[in-house]
This record gives structure tokens, sequence and C-alpha cells, in this order.
């Protein structure tokens, strides 16, 4: 008898597929003309993913292990796959900010929060919204699991020996830096499943929801800022235009940024009134935010800038059409696992 929830198949298809047009195109990384470079990118990130909403969900955790994940899945992608956390010339990240340990500071704090962020939990939550009666349970048998995980894998020796070798020829990271990256991996896989799942709902202690469309405002600001605080644009050597030292100033902001962020939507989520449309507003605030960070900072030439500028309209639009098919369910608390539908009692 086949257990699989109906549905499972699309909802995990849709979820690996907009995880890389998420993380990679809609930042402008390739542009629409290279658009087929994401063939490179959609194993890892799609199935990278789906194995991480898949081990969440059968443990019935929470929003803090698929960030955790998220992290765990920035260092195996730029830690290992890439080496570009440690790589003294790719990418030129290495000039951004003092290198400590062997790794490129300025770069880790902008990409592996990023990946957790855009490309783990936004995708997740998206798609959750697309299907709302699986939020809850996996949308894989166990075979479809380890198929995933195959994937993923093959995913990122394709990237290894493709993307990597070509970018930075030559360049393999010392066995004290590898080593640690399998190391911080599994610590955060373990804290993710085992010692923060199952997740447990908090009591309602927050602030009530702001409107839909402040969260959408908050999501935009966010996201948009700590990208701009991070990646150095417009000709700067070091992020946000600073010079030699003072490049812990917009370090620091950028962890101010983010901790700000976590504690507003804790609180949001966990004071009553949060609902799916405003998970909606605050993913598309950001979404819209990191868009438009890459016209700016990565769109090469006009016709670049109004491709990508086009893609974002287009993210607006499907996200207002999936507004329109949601209820006012409570989706999640980032401390905790996803509410069921506030018509149930729910306020999470």
């Amino acid at each position: 008898m086949d257990d699989r929830p109906r549905g499972g198949r699309r909802a995990a298809l849709l979820l690996a597929v907009i995880t890389p047009l998420i993380a990679e195109l809609t930042l402008g990384n390739p542009p629409l003309s290279q658009i087929w470079l994401m063939l490179l990118w959609i194993p890892i990130y799609g199935a990278g993913t789906v194995l991480i909403r898949e081990l969440v969900r059968r443990r019935h955790g929470g929003w803090p292990s698929i960030l955790l994940l998220g992290l765990a899945y920035g260092i195996v992608e730029e830690g290992l796959v890439l080496q570009a956390l440690s790589s003294p010339t790719m990418y030129g990240v290495a000039g951004w900010a003092p290198r400590f340990l062997g790794l490129n500071t300025a770069y880790a704090e902008l990409n592996l929060p990023y990946h957790a962020v855009f490309s783990v939990a936004l995708p997740i939550l998206l798609t959750d919204l697309a299907f709302p009666a699986l939020r809850d349970r996996p949308y894989l048998k166990r075979t479809g699991l380890v198929v995933a995980g195959v994937v993923f894998v093959l995913g990122g020796l394709l990237l290894r020996f493709t993307v990597a070798t070509s970018i930075d020829p030559g360049y393999q990271a010392p066995a004290a830096v590898l080593a640690g990256c399998v190391i911080a991996v599994v610590l955060l896989a373990v804290v993710a499943l085992r010692v923060l799942a199952p997740a447990r709902s908090p009591a309602p202690a927050g602030a009530p929801a702001p409107g839909p469309w402040v969260a959408a405002g908050f999501g935009l600001l966010a996201g948009f800022g700590y990208l701009a605080l991070l990646f150095p644009f417009g000709g700067a050597a070091q992020p946000a235009f600073t010079h030699g030292a003072w490049v812990a100033a917009p370090m620091l902001g950028a962890a101010l940024l983010a901790a700000l962020t976590w504690w507003l939507v804790r609180r949001w989520t966990t004071g009553g009134g949060w609902t799916d449309r405003h998970a909606i507003c605050l993913a598309g605030g950001a979404l819209v935010g990191h868009t438009a960070f890459g016209v700016l900072a990565n769109a090469a030439t006009l016709v670049d800038k109004l491709e990508l500028s086009a893609l974002g309209l287009l993210t607006v639009v499907l996200l207002a059409l999936l507004s329109r098919r949601t209820g006012t369910g409570s989706i999640t608390s980032p401390t905790g696992r996803h509410g069921r539908p506030a018509a149930e009692g729910s306020t999470r």
C-alpha cells in the first residue's frame, strides 16, 4: 500500500525547482541570458532542500531545525564543494575582510545565513503555502528520501568538478578547514534533528502581528539591508564602502540586523494574529528586497537589469496569486513547528 501523501511528489518537485530559482536566478546569478546554468545548480540546491525538509518533518521539527540545517547546507556548498569559504582567490572575497582560521569572514557571514534563509527556509515556506494540506508531513517515502540524498551528493560532485574547477582551478582547501567544515555540519545536524526536535509550540508571549503590508516592508528592508551591508557593490572593495578594520562596522550591523529580524518575527508569530497571508508578505518582501539588490549589484548591463526587474515583478504577481489561494491559517512560528489553522484555535 502506498502511504506517500497525495500530491507529495508534486510538492517535492516544486520545492526542488524553485529553490535554485530563488537562491540564484532572482539574485541575478546567472543573468537570464544564461539560465541554462541552472541545470548545474538544481541537483544540489533542489535535492538538498528537499532532503532537509524531509528529515525535519520526520522528526516533527520546526523552523529552528530548518534554519540550522540551512546553515549546514551552506557550509557543504561553500566550504566543501566550492571551497569559497577558504579560497584566497575565488570571487576576490579574501579581500573583503580579515581572514580568520583560514576563512573568508565577511563572505561566510554573508553566504551562510543567506543559504539558510533564501536557499532553504523561504522555498520550504512557499511550498508549504502552495500545498497546505501537506505542510506538517513528509512529501516522500523512504525511497524518495534516499534518492534525494544521492542526488544531493552527485550534485555536489557536479559543482565541484565543473564550476569550482573552472572558477578557481588548482585550489584545494587545507585538510584542517575541510575537517572543520565536516565537524560543523555534523554538529548542526545533531542539534537540529536531535536536540531541537520534536518541536514544541510556544505559548503566546509576543506582540500582536502587524498588518501584512508592514511585514512585507520589514522583509524588504531586512533582505536588502543584510545584503547591502556585506556584499561590496558599486565598485567598493570591502562591504559598505569601508576600508581596513572599519569593515567590522557593517559586519556588526549585519549581525544585529539578523538578530533583530529573528526577535521581531518570533514576537509577531507567537503573539497572536499571524496568518498565512502575513507569511507570504514577509517572504515576498524579502524576495523583492534581495532581487532589488541583485539589480543594483549583480546585473551588469541595462538589459540584465531590466530582465531581473521583470523577474522581480513576476515574483510579486505569483506571490499575489498564492495569497489569494490562502486562508487565514497560521503557518509558522520561528521557534516551533508549523501551526494548525487559526479556525482550530491556534495562533502560533
